[in-house]
């Protein structure tokens, strides 16, 4: 195992220790871990482009957008090879919560995502994006092939 030493200010180290606990971490290793993990998830997501992957995509709007409910469902049709799901949740009389669940090309999800996040009248939109293996199995000479997806380590 690497050791890495980090020096810190004593107010961030106050801070870090503060959430480190709220989220039920023992010592600041295990939460580091978890960060440079995070991190090298999100570099991976935004850098890797090529093959497939399942995907969350969350956004709020306000229902009172003219068009913009019908808008974004006609785009989930259009889409309707990467969407698998999808969930509507009414926040308040105004506002609105989509998740979508998509899965595609990473290529095609983003853009798909980043078209919907762009949408005029969408707020606070997320992609929550998991590159995965495709493969297509056979488990018994009387079964059908079908495909399986395993998360990428």
């Amino acid at each position: 195992m690497e050791r890495l030493t980090i020096s810190l200010n004593d107010q961030l180290a106050e801070q870090f220790d503060v959430v480190m606990h709220k989220r039920g971490y023992f010592n600041r290793s295990e939460a580091v871990r978890d960060l440079i993990r995070d991190l090298l998830d999100t570099v991976r997501s935004e850098e890797h482009v090529e093959g497939h992957c399942i995907a969350t995509l969350s956004y709020i709007y306000s229902h009172h957008e003219s068009e913009l409910a019908s808008s974004l469902t006609a785009a989930q049709h259009d889409h309707h090879d990467l969407t698998l799901s999808s969930m509507h949740v009414h926040m308040d009389h105004d506002n609105c919560l989509e998740v979508t669940v998509l899965s595609g090309t990473i290529k095609n999800v983003k853009d798909f995502a980043n078209h919907i996040i762009a949408t005029r009248g969408v707020r606070h939109g997320r992609l929550h994006l998991l590159p995965v293996e495709i493969e297509q199995e056979q488990y018994s000479p009387d079964s059908v092939r079908h495909v399986h997806s395993a998360a990428l380590a």
